[in-house]
């Protein structure tokens, strides 16, 4: 019997070839949570991106409150003027990673994982240790697979380029538009 894994996913251009790979192996949902993203309007366009490829392969699709405000007060306030990669991105992670390993628990995933690591400036050295420490916690598995490995990258740009998936220009929150 297959596993249920619970995928957090930032978009489809990260997540199209995570999901290809991960959709036979396991009993697999993904899971949308991104306040971070901004404006609301390039939210809901990623949102779109990631229902529509989960639509055509048949993968439920959990679609998670979009707290801006609390994702502002708890990461972003007085880290404003951080670089992308800087201080404020490893908290990112972990408030979207905290929501993904609570919502598995409590809904009965035996896995849980990411796409975070598919982006090119998501290091796996930042981003597993967060995962794992919330797999303790939750006594529930992590799945940290560097997803950039593996031709996986090549695999998602070509899937992204064949289906026309719009592909955004920056990470997501209003200080990395920059």
């Amino acid at each position: 019997m297959k596993q249920n894994f619970l995928l957090h996913t930032c978009c489809a251009p990260c997540s199209i070839a995570v999901i290809d790979e991960l959709k036979n192996q396991f009993c697999l949902t993904v899971f949308f949570y991104n306040p971070n993203i901004y404006p609301h309007e390039e939210y809901l366009k990623r949102k779109a991106e990631v229902v529509k490829v989960c639509g055509e392969w048949k993968v439920p699709v959990v679609d998670y409150d979009y707290e801006a405000q609390e994702w502002h007060e708890k990461v972003a306030k007085g880290l404003e003027t951080e670089p992308e990669g800087g201080l404020r991105c490893p908290l990112c992670f972990k408030f979207r990673l905290a929501k993904t390993a609570e919502y598995a628990a409590q809904n009965d995933f035996d896995i849980f994982g990411t796409s975070l690591t598919m982006g090119r400036n998501k290091l796996a050295e930042v981003i597993h240790p967060i995962g794992q420490a919330f797999a303790k916690h939750y006594n529930i598995k992590f799945y940290d697979v560097d997803w950039k490995k593996g031709g996986r990258q090549e695999k998602g740009r070509a899937l992204v380029a064949e289906r026309g998936i719009y592909r955004q220009n920056y990470c997501g929150c209003q200080y990395s538009i920059k």
